[in-house]
């Protein structure tokens, strides 16, 4: 699997942030933020907005939001994972970093996101690691083309332990 580390976004990370979120490559599946949301993102204590490095170098691949860092629920989101380079396991190391720090260090409860229902790879991604659907929000982000619907998946803690105990959790 890919070597990556997470670390705190800065602001002088935000043109490469911005630069991947708005690639052909990546518009169709995600819904790209202005700069200020990124900026409060990484100033909001309820947020924790990451570098994804990856490779031998540890160069920046990607980046990663998690939102609700500070709910009483212990419900945390994976706003949004984005992966420069597809096809090399970044993306599958980064996720598994993810759940870590939701779990081991956040102590959430549940870890949850929502994905395009087209973007195939991605929902295919999270159930291989441990994600269940939970359901769809039927045509519930708008495009310029029409609607689109959105899968919410979850793990929850006891089924991430379950996970980690088989060693299926194995640090990039």
């Amino acid at each position: 699997m890919a070597r990556v580390r997470l670390r705190p976004t800065m602001q002088s990370d935000l043109e490469f942030v911005l630069s991947i979120e708005r690639d052909p490559e990546n518009l169709p599946y995600i819904t790209p933020w202005e700069r200020t949301q990124h900026e409060a993102a990484i100033r909001f204590p309820d947020f924790r907005h990451f570098i994804v490095e990856g490779g031998d170098g540890l160069d920046a691949v990607g980046f990663l939001i998690l939102i609700g860092c500070k709910s009483p629920h212990q419900s945390l989101e994976l706003k949004r994972m984005v992966i420069q380079r597809k096809g090399v396991g970044y993306g599958r190391a980064a996720l598994r970093v993810a759940k870590k720090v939701a779990f081991d260090d956040l102590g959430a409860h549940r870890f949850w996101l929502d994905v395009k229902t087209h973007n195939t790879r991605a929902k295919a991604l999270y159930d291989s690691e441990g994600f269940v659907v939970e359901g769809t929000l039927r045509e519930s982000v708008r495009t310029a083309t029409g609607f689109e619907s959105l899968v919410v998946m979850s793990v929850l803690q006891s089924e991430y332990a379950a996970r980690r105990a088989h060693a299926l959790e194995l640090a990039a």
